[in-house]
């Protein structure tokens, strides 16, 4: 029998939640999309506590190339499906620092 799901409130950490066995909607198409889109800003807009954060977790999580484990993050995942854009993509980017 699979552990049951937990529900990880306040915890806007992809890896946290996924590695805690916490729910979460699968977003991670959302990855695919902000990288095909040839528009030079994203502006995100939501309500508090709508997920932002966690999105830009989960982003991060599967380009940084600093994360190299992350990405059996992904696996139970809609993106991983995608293995040409995850081969190519994943964990291949260094996040710009200000």
């Amino acid at each position: 029998m699979k552990n049951k799901k937990t529900l990880k409130k306040g915890s806007s950490d992809f890896k946290t939640i996924i590695e805690d066995n916490g729910y979460f909607v699968d977003k991670t198409m959302l990855i695919k999309d902000f990288f095909e889109d040839s528009s030079y800003t994203l502006l995100i807009t939501r309500p508090k506590r709508f997920g932002k954060t966690l999105n830009l977790s989960m982003i991060e999580h599967f380009f940084d190339i600093n994360k190299q484990k992350s990405a059996k993050l992904f696996s139970e995942f809609k993106i991983s499906k995608k293995t040409e854009f995850c081969k190519k993509h994943q964990n291949k980017y260094f996040a710009k620092k200000n």
